[in-house]
């Protein structure tokens, strides 16, 4: 096996562990699930960077011979990415464990209530037109002047004004769009 392709493998590991471990209840597994990914993510831009070459400084080599600063700095990114989501699921994990003494992301009653839904109260919900019914007197999407917030003013509207913005229609011989 050649170098990349037990990088790759690593690299498909570490995204499957990832992703395993992000779909957890614990936020300490989450957290650690992220940087799985964080870390397979480096190193798929380290695949991808190609092979490794001089330092990519001017006048340090021929262009031919250096490697690729697009990954490395591409690289940088995701390391201070990970570190910045990391810090805050630290923070979103300590003060869990201050309020419930778990990090275990528990089922409100919200949850509870649509998993326990059923299909004739989906099949009611979508038939229900009362908030429709409600809202015919009252216009929101403006197309009326009463209720426009915006005026819109053109070359009739004053006489300084030059339309001169594109439009989709072609131009009349003389100059005017009117």
């Amino acid at each position: 096996m050649t170098v990349s392709l037990v990088l790759i493998i690593i690299m498909a590991v570490l995204f499957a562990c990832g992703v395993y471990a992000m779909l957890e209840r614990s936020l300490t597994r989450v957290l650690i699930g992220f940087l799985l990914l964080g870390n397979a993510a480096n190193l798929l831009l380290l695949i991808v960077m190609g092979r490794p070459g001089a330092a990519p400084f001017f006048g340090a080599a021929a262009t031919d011979e250096m490697s690729d600063p697009l990954p490395q700095a591409l690289t940088l990114t995701a390391i201070v990415i990970t570190f910045a989501v990391s810090a805050f699921l630290l923070a979103l994990i300590y003060r869990s464990w201050q309020l419930g003494q778990a990090d275990i992301v528990e089922d409100d009653e919200a949850d509870v209530a649509l998993r326990a839904r059923n299909v004739e109260a989906e099949e009611a919900m979508d038939d229900e037109t009362e908030i429709e019914d409600e809202d015919d007197g009252v216009t929101t999407d403006f197309v009326g002047t009463d209720t426009a917030p915006i005026t819109v003013l053109g070359s009739r509207d004053v006489a300084s004004l030059r339309d001169d913005a594109p439009v989709d229609r072609p131009r009349r011989e003389g100059g005017d769009d009117a």
